[in-house]
């Protein structure tokens, strides 16, 4: 008798979770779309691409740069080396306003997403850079707290968000640091690599974010976010370059934040 109530519990308890977590198979469960690498319609996938080529695009011409300056430090040319910092520094920079911009966007559509399923969280120890281990432990329990898949997903791209923007400051604060000769000791150039190393993880969760943001977005709602994306992203213009010598953040450009390219190098 016992066994058998036991048995009767048990069904109980797995019926309820299966219509709390949508696995009921009803047309509504989006669970097997939710996830990042599962493949996109045609529609959807003609969304993502361009953004995903063009991430792609500027972090091999991010890491190009660096890459040579670190050569060109190695060869005592530290001058021609700083001006490749500054080529990096406007790299990153044009890739912030892609990602700034992607982000806000998905952020004004998120209302309509359906998100069933497990959620990618941002694990801390991926990352390499002083700030990004301090920044990501406190975010990643906060993530842990939230029990909702579509409130879990929102939190995901927040953090996402604020991740690429405390990053991004502390990289133009080093930058900044660099333009004085006497402060660009081995450890800054370290932290160059490693901040590299984090900001290229970032986009990369960003992009993997964007397609379970498609999967999620009904039908109805995939041509207007298209448009709405393509007018927002910034294309065909350089962003303004850094002016590495001014601390003030008027006079810097601002950020709006709304097929992952292998890592271009290794440590120096």
């Amino acid at each position: 008798m016992k066994w058998a109530l036991g048995v009767a519990i048990l069904f109980a308890v797995g019926y309820v979770l299966r219509r709390v977590l949508r696995l009921d198979g009803q047309p509504g469960s989006l669970s097997r779309g939710l996830s990042p690498l599962a493949p996109l319609g045609t529609g959807r996938e003609a969304v993502y691409r361009p953004v995903a080529l063009e991430l792609d695009t500027h972090a091999a011409i991010l890491g190009i740069s660096l890459n040579e300056a670190f050569e060109e430090r190695d060869q005592g040319n530290m001058d021609l080396a700083w001006r490749l910092i500054r080529l990096t520094a406007s790299e990153w920079g044009r890739m912030v306003d892609i990602v700034a911009a992607l982000l806000a966007t998905m952020n004004k559509y998120m209302p309509a997403v359906s998100v069933a399923g497990p959620v990618r969280g941002m694990s801390a120890n991926r990352f390499k850079s002083k700030v990004m281990l301090e920044f990501a432990p406190l975010h990643e329990v906060v993530n842990q707290l939230v029990f909702r898949s579509k409130l879990k997903f929102q939190v995901h791209t927040r953090i996402l968000r604020r991740a690429a923007e405390t990053l991004t400051t502390d990289f133009r604060r080093l930058c900044r640091a660099g333009e004085m000769p006497e402060n660009r000791s081995p450890e800054i150039w370290k932290l160059f690599d490693l901040e590299f190393h984090d900001f290229d993880l970032i986009t990369k969760e960003v992009l993997l974010a964007l397609r379970a943001f498609l999967a999620g977005l009904p039908d109805s709602e995939i041509p207007e976010f298209a448009a709405e994306l393509a007018a927002s992203l910034p294309r065909g213009v350089r962003s303004a370059t850094w002016d590495l010598s001014k601390d003030d953040p008027k006079d810097q450009p601002q950020d709006n934040y709304p097929k992952n390219q292998p890592q271009t190098r290794v440590g120096h």
